[in-house]
C-alpha cells in the first residue's frame, strides 16, 4: 500500500475537489471527457459550486509531499434541487475521487471511512451516494455497507446507515 495521510478538506481545496469531480466522471477510461466539459453539467458542478458551504465536508488524501491525491466530501441537497444520489433532505451525498495512480491502493476506501466516521460524528444517520452501473468502485462500496436502495438512468443510489 503507498503511502498517504488524511487531512480535513479546506475551503482552499475546492480547485483539487473540482479535479476530483472530473476524476469521477471519467471513470471509464475509454470514455474520457475534458474538465471543461464535465464542469459544465450542471449535475457534477453541484457537487462543488461554493465549496466550502456550512453543512459541506470532507477529506482530502495526500502523498508524502503533501500533495493531494484524492478526496471525498458530502453535502446536503433540497428536494427541489435533487443530486444524482438523491436520497432525502438531511441525509448528505458523498462523491469521492483518486488520482488514477492512486486507485486500488487502499485510498478509496480509506477516504470513505474517514468521511462515514465525520457524518457519524455529525449526528447523520445515512450517507447516501450515486455510481454508474459498471464502475468498478460499486463493490468498494458494497463493501463499506452500502446498499442499493434504487436504479435507473444507469445508475444506482447507495445508502449506508451510520448508526
Amino acid at each position: 500500500m503507498a503511502a498517504f495521510t488524511i487531512r480535513s478538506a479546506l475551503p482552499a481545496d475546492g480547485g483539487f475537489l473540482a479535479d476530483m469531480v472530473v476524476e469521477a466522471a471519467n471513470w471509464r477510461a475509454d470514455a474520457t471527457r475534458p474538465r471543461p466539459v464535465v464542469l459544465a453539467d450542471a449535475r457534477h458542478a453541484a457537487y462543488i459550486a461554493g465549496w466550502q458551504r456550512p453543512a459541506d465536508r470532507g477529506v482530502v488524501a495526500v502523498d508524502p509531499e503533501g500533495r493531494p491525491v484524492g478526496a471525498a466530501w458530502y453535502r446536503l441537497f433540497a428536494a427541489d434541487r435533487p443530486s444524482m444520489g438523491f436520497v432525502a433532505a438531511g441525509v448528505p451525498e458523498l462523491i469521492i475521487g483518486v488520482k488514477p495512480l492512486w486507485r486500488a491502493q487502499g485510498l478509496g476506501r480509506a477516504l470513505l471511512r474517514a468521511l462515514a466516521e465525520d457524518a457519524r460524528a455529525g449526528g447523520y444517520a445515512r450517507l447516501a451516494l450515486s455510481v454508474e452501473h459498471g464502475n468498478f468502485a460499486h463493490d468498494l462500496y458494497r463493501s463499506e455497507g452500502f446498499s442499493v436502495i434504487a436504479s435507473a438512468e444507469g445508475r444506482d443510489t447507495m445508502v449506508r446507515l451510520l448508526r
